[in-house]
């Protein structure tokens, strides 16, 4: 987390910036610390004002940030980031969560600064996500420090080395609960399909996928091995995982759907 004497200015308040956000305040930061910008008062932030007294701004106000923190969509930072600029001081830390925005398009409004690169995923709503997050060469090892303290508030952080993986992080974690959603869409509708009551269908799919993904963080065991422990030769298991297993099953869609969210995140920091 950031020293105790540094200002925040949090760029966003919607549901992702809250998260974090309150993940800060639940650690013990001393919410006057805190500048929250953003248009309106959303309904993921609105209880943190009430509760520890956050303060929020509609604009960005005249007074100096050693840290921001950007958490608005990608295509508002062409209109956000400007006014920001005469909040920082020059080695002022810039953390971005936005999607698909470079490291080279926040200095080119920005100008040369310290900047961290990092894509959270939505189970930070909940605690629960992880972070992929690259840090360009100005910023130092206390920089990387402060912005993991930041960015952990919501679950583990992964520094890579270099900036063109972030677009691979998020074709993985970023846009990958969604992926997991869908299986639990699709292995609803499967029960449905086999005589199962909708309803039912979905609360067995939903708590499946739920427990599996628990088990996988507790354990200390690789999901392969998880797996295996669970597939007893010739049987159900075994029987199903013959069809997702095949040579066009679930691993080359899974190849094909990654590769696809990697290559739009890449073609999103170019436009």
């Amino acid at each position: 987390m950031a020293d105790a004497h540094e200002r925040i200015l949090l760029l966003g308040g919607g549901n992702m910036g809250a998260a974090l956000l309150g993940g800060w305040l639940e650690t013990g930061l001393e919410p006057s610390r805190v500048v929250v910008v953003d248009p309106k008062v959303g309904d993921a932030l609105r209880p943190l004002i009430d509760r520890y007294g956050v303060r929020h701004e509609t604009n960005v106000p005249d007074e100096a940030f050693d840290i921001a923190l950007l958490a608005v969509k990608p295509q508002m930072m062409g209109e956000a980031l400007p006014a920001l600029r005469a909040a920082l001081e020059p080695e002022s830390l810039v953390v971005s969560i936005a999607a698909g925005t470079s490291v080279a398009a926040i200095e080119a409004i920005l100008g040369e600064r310290p900047v961290v690169r990092a894509m959270p995923n939505t189970p930070a709503l909940i605690g629960r996500g992880i972070t992929g997050a690259f840090a360009n060469a100005r910023v130092e090892v206390a920089g990387r420090a402060v912005a993991d303290g930041l960015l952990s508030a919501s679950g583990p952080v992964e520094w890579v080395e270099s900036e063109a993986l972030i677009d691979a992080v998020t074709g993985v974690s970023g846009s990958g609960p969604a992926y997991v959603f869908y299986l639990a869409e699709c292995l609803a509708k499967a029960g449905e399909a086999a005589g199962l009551p909708a309803d039912l269908a979905m609360r067995l799919a939903r708590h499946t996928v739920a427990g599996a993904g628990e088990l996988m963080i507790r354990s200390e065991d690789t999901p392969e091995k998880l797996r295996r422990n669970v597939t007893s030769p010739n049987g159900t298991t075994q029987a199903a995982l013959d069809v997702l297993m095949a040579a066009d099953g679930l691993a080359l869609l899974m190849r094909r759907a990654v590769g696809a969210a990697r290559d739009r995140a890449e073609a999103l920091s170019k436009e």
